[in-house]
């Protein structure tokens, strides 16, 4: 086995092992902003393709979201993971609270049967120096047939990580 195949098959034991471990994962980012500014983008659909760190959101239709309940459809591209071979499809994005300038979570309803109930958001607390900005993905209460199968967390916290650094520099271009 090459030096680089022993490596990655180490890496990849260490994030199968943290598979399950507590169903959900926080990662926070101060980001110089008031909350409102970041809020708009949070709610726009083309927003959520703007932060996208997955390379999974292709485009959106729809409104933005300003109440529980609202939809939009995200357009999607699975290859860009290239963990199964699901190609372009498109899911509705279903936004389950939203507090203006506070928090926004959403789940995701698309063509995977039962519907796999994990829940991604934004908490936004103002600072003296900005807002602290927690994204959250949690996978604690999905439909048991997708926590038999142990394949979450799809995203890893680098991704989480990676967004609130979009959405920081989408925020500031925005002025």
């Amino acid at each position: 086995m090459l030096r680089h195949e022993k490596c990655e098959k180490a890496a990849l034991e260490v994030w199968q092992d943290a598979r399950m471990t507590t169903g959900r994962m926080e990662v926070q980012r101060l980001i110089r902003a008031e909350p409102a500014a970041i809020f708009r983008v949070l709610c726009d659909p083309e927003g959520h393709v703007t932060i996208d760190s997955s390379g999974m959101l292709m485009s959106a239709d729809g409104k933005p979201a300003t109440e529980a309940g609202d939809t939009f459809v995200v357009h999607m591209d699975r290859e860009a993971l290239n963990d199964y071979p699901m190609g372009l499809y498109d899911v509705t994005v279903v936004i389950t609270k939203l507090v203006p300038d506070r928090e926004i979570a959403w789940t995701i309803e698309g063509q995977i049967k039962p519907p796999i109930g994990h829940v991604y958001g934004y908490t936004l607390e103002p600072t003296d120096d900005g807002t602290l900005v927690t994204s959250y993905y949690d996978w604690s209460n999905i439909d048991p047939t997708w926590k038999e199968a142990n394949i979450f967390p799809i995203i890893p916290e680098s991704a989480l990580r990676a967004t609130l650094g979009i959405l920081a520099r989408t925020v500031m271009r925005a002025g």
